[in-house]
């Protein structure tokens, strides 16, 4: 099956393939023998030029020229040597032997045939000098062009057009037989782990603030929780603020709200009246609701008979992307949910969701769903695409640390990301800072010590 990747999938699959050992200067040779192998089957005797970009993509034609004859190939810079800025391409830069010049049209009419190692994924908008020059002027001589990974300016204002793409791993975003011509996928050593368990690459996910971005533009998230607890509703609204929502307000029962006021004075809280959610509250839980990006609904409401009454209400008619975590389950057996949601059982709480279905895929497509399924080895599935959390310690079994997750998962869809790439980057944001907390806590960790490590997981895979 072929999986569109886009410029981030791309990077994200670099990073997870050196955390599993495969160093990214390794994938960029394997791509330059890919390169230079097909350029020596094809273009034996011809006289080739590579017009390189200062990224990876013209790192891996200098991985390719580096396997040519030195007399049959020149390579052209578009910006100046000092602006390369991967280390892995300056130092192939640094070995060249053959001739190497700053890009000048000229450069076109000594060649035969144009490898176009420019510009890599995720380009968009109006492509700028050189590399506009660049393209227009390739275009023009009808000369044969390798575009190496992607053709230059795919998806810009102006496109390279190749003879051939010789692209990696699977076919990119917008790749077609006619801005591509023919399209060569090769495999450069990419594990397949890389894409089938989360890792620090998935973190790049993370929806950075613009500089000029103001408060509530990158995450307002409504939590509805507590009643009979307030531990877990304390819990997962700190944990939905140390992941990065500007706005976090939790919808609360008055018996409680008071009490974690107190405990957390950083937290919007609106009380509802008595003890316990009451479907009373809904209409106005409904009406609130369309001034937040997601809802999280669920930690430590209990399981009065008119709390789940109340909560199955909530979720048939909410609009707005929803987490539905703990005691909010027991509401949701056998419903198919209608906007984008992530559930989030232990194996007890699936057992109860899924005792008519057979497994985690069947469930998340027949309740429409995806699913964040907790264990040793969390499984995060929307039936379609599955992927694998190994990410976190055995220590990480005391009470509250689900409710962290389920903060987590919920700030990340109240900052955008679609409830897939929401599960698993919470589920390794959480993990890894139960790793982080294991070091100093040991086994005595406790679950608001996850809280405190997740902004040194954001910084340490961020920065």
């Amino acid at each position: 099956m072929t999986i569109l990747i886009t410029g981030l999938d791309s990077r994200v699959i670099d990073a997870n393939s050196e955390a599993l050992g495969i160093p990214v200067a390794t994938l960029m040779d394997n791509a330059g023998k890919v390169v230079a192998g097909y350029l020596k089957d094809h273009y034996p005797q011809s006289r080739i030029l590579f017009v390189c970009g200062p990224g990876n993509n013209g790192g891996d034609g200098f991985a390719a020229a580096l396997l040519m004859n030195p007399d049959q190939v020149t390579v052209a810079l578009l910006r100046k040597s000092s602006a390369i800025h991967s280390d892995i391409a300056k130092k192939r830069y640094s070995k060249l032997e053959c001739r190497v010049e700053e890009y000048d049209s000229s450069l076109l009419n000594d060649a035969d045939v144009i490898v176009d190692c420019a510009l890599g994924t995720g380009v968009r908008g109006k492509i700028k000098d050189p590399y506009r020059s660049f393209i227009l002027e390739a275009n023009a001589t009808g000369l044969p062009i390798i575009s190496v990974d992607v053709p230059s300016g795919l998806g810009s204002d102006v496109t390279i057009l190749p003879e051939t793409t010789i692209t990696f791993h699977d076919v990119k975003v917008g790749m077609n037989d006619e801005n591509c011509g023919n399209i060569l996928v090769a495999d450069v050593g990419i594990p397949v782990d890389a894409m089938k368990f989360i890792g620090p690459g998935d973190v790049l996910r993370y929806p950075l603030p613009d500089e000029n971005s103001h408060k509530g533009e990158n995450g307002r998230l409504m939590i509805i929780a507590g009643g009979p607890y307030f531990g877990a509703p304390t819990m997962c609204s700190m944990a939905a603020l140390r992941t990065g929502a500007d706005i976090v307000r939790l919808f609360t029962p008055s018996n409680v709200a008071e009490a974690i006021s107190t405990y957390c004075p950083v937290l919007m809280i609106t009380a509802l009246p008595g003890d316990h959610l009451t479907s009373d509250s809904v209409d106005m839980l409904l009406s609130e609701s369309q001034n937040y990006n997601a809802v999280l609904i669920g930690p430590g409401i209990g399981k009065d008979p008119d709390t789940m009454l109340a909560v199955k209400e909530f979720v048939r008619k909410c609009k707005i992307p929803m987490v539905i975590d703990a005691d909010g389950l027991n509401a949701v057996i056998g419903m198919e949910i209608l906007t984008p949601t992530v559930i989030t059982p232990h194996k007890g709480e699936f057992r109860k969701l899924d005792s008519q279905y057979e497994g985690p895929e069947a469930l998340a497509r027949a309740m429409n769903v995806t699913l964040l399924l907790k264990g040793h080895v969390d499984t995060i599935t929307d039936g379609n695409a599955t992927r694998y959390n190994r990410a976190g310690t055995p220590a990480m079994t005391g009470a509250g640390t689900g409710d962290v997750l389920s903060g987590s998962v919920a700030a990340l869809l109240s900052k955008g990301l679609s409830t897939l790439e929401a599960a698993a980057v919470g589920a390794y944001l959480t993990g890894k800072a139960g790793e982080y907390a294991f070091k100093d806590k040991s086994y005595g960790l406790i679950a608001t010590d996850l809280i405190d490590e997740i902004p040194h997981v954001l910084r340490d895979n961020l920065e």
